[in-house]
């Protein structure tokens, strides 16, 4: 297990879960080359505005980074980043407009339990979402963590592991491999939370019905696909669904996830 005994909290944090999804769910890559480009952008920055990564992965249509920003600069960071990646895309591929969702989401990170947690929730990413291994996976940080670091900064996470850089990569790789029991999934999603009104408002129109729980009367496999598209619905959480349908959050957790 990680050494975080020594000091559980990150006083005066400036780690930040960053959050960046594509306009409407569309993908944000379309080719291993525009992911070489957001990369390489978060690279050039580096330097410019004086932060570091601590993880991050790429997905089709939307990223996850931990981002520690020294001098307080996050908005023109995030800004500057997805400004230049979005003119870059339009141009590419001959379209005008917004390319990301609203303003990026971001999330402090004040204690070194929950920054172990939420780097292995980012790693695992591309297999909760069946596209690859993590071990195999090119577009995230965690190669960087085992082989050598080129755009993030490992060494910060892994010193919580050991004090020695070997010792510390074995834990990493073992830490990453187990599942997470104690937390859902749901913590580490970064969502504006509805009211139960507005939630109630959003089923309706998803189950074209006047009445929410009328999804208790349709069979289990039809029942499980209704509660995974209301789950995916921003600011909705798995308590709160159990809490409008009366059904128990397990059984939520189970309709999403098949687990």
């Amino acid at each position: 297990m990680p050494r975080i005994s020594r000091r559980n909290s990150i006083n005066n944090s400036r780690i930040y879960h960053i959050i960046l999804k594509g306009v409407n769910g569309q993908e944000i890559f379309f080719d291993d080359n525009d992911r070489i480009k957001f990369l390489q952008q978060l690279k050039d920055r580096k330097k410019e505005y004086q932060y570091e990564i601590y993880a991050y992965v790429l997905m089709n249509n939307h990223i996850h980074l931990i981002l520690f920003d020294k001098e307080n600069r996050m908005s023109n960071i995030m800004h500057r980043i997805c400004t230049s990646y979005a003119l870059y895309f339009n141009r590419k591929y001959e379209r005008k407009g917004h390319l990301f969702q609203d303003r990026f989401k971001s999330k402090c990170v004040n204690s070194e339990n929950y920054l172990l947690r939420l780097q292995r929730y980012i790693h695992r990413n591309p297999q909760k979402e069946a596209i690859g291994k993590m071990e195999e996976y090119r577009w995230s940080s965690y190669k960087e963590y085992v082989s050598g670091a080129q755009i993030a900064n490992p060494s910060f996470v892994l010193s919580l592991f050991s004090e020695n850089k070997s010792r510390a990569v074995e834990m990493f790789i073992q830490y990453n491999k187990q599942n997470e029991e104690k937390y859902g999934i749901e913590e580490f999603e970064i969502r504006k939370k509805l009211t139960d009104e507005e939630a109630i408002d959003r089923i309706k129109m998803l189950l074209n019905t006047e009445n929410v729980l009328s999804i208790l009367n349709l069979n289990a496999k039809t029942r499980n696909k209704y509660i995974k598209i209301i789950a995916e619905v921003d600011g909705i959480s798995y308590k709160q669904i159990a809490r409008i349908l009366g059904i128990n959050t397990r059984t939520i957790q189970r309709a999403v996830t098949g687990k």
